[in-house]
């Protein structure tokens, strides 16, 4: 059983980088859906495609994207951990690497880039930091 599902498939996308791997797996979920859908529209991953194990179980297998042979991804943090969650408001928005970078946030109106709460004027829980 994993405390943090969302800490797992972090971990499992920089293990996989680390290993210049193609693909990696992680079990299904919406939350991880949304997060992988951002990931995607920003470019950092090819794309993910959705198999179904059974008993309502499904699985996702993440593309990974590399540019000159190094991963897109350089960094990929967890910030809201379940022992600590961390939530700011649209005017206190952290900026990663100087705005190259982008923070995913769990706000009232979905999961989001940074960049796109601003414009919708919401913030939410900052789930992680990629850049």
């Amino acid at each position: 059983m994993v405390n943090d599902p969302v800490g797992d498939m972090l971990t499992r996308i920089r293990n996989a980088q680390m290993r210049r791997k193609s693909k990696v797996t992680t079990p299904g979920s919406r939350l991880r859906s949304r997060v992988l859908d951002v990931l995607q529209s920003e470019g950092y991953i090819r794309g993910y495609t959705t198999s179904d194990l059974g008993n309502g179980r499904t699985e996702f297998d993440i593309e990974l994207k590399y540019f000159e042979g190094e991963p897109v991804i350089r960094t990929i943090e967890r910030v809201s951990k379940p022992g600590r969650r961390v939530y700011v408001a649209v005017t206190a928005m952290p900026r990663v690497a100087n705005g190259l970078g982008i923070t995913i946030l769990s706000t009232p109106k979905g999961v989001m880039a940074d960049h796109s709460a601003r414009e919708q004027n919401v913030g939410g829980e900052v789930l992680c930091t990629v850049f």
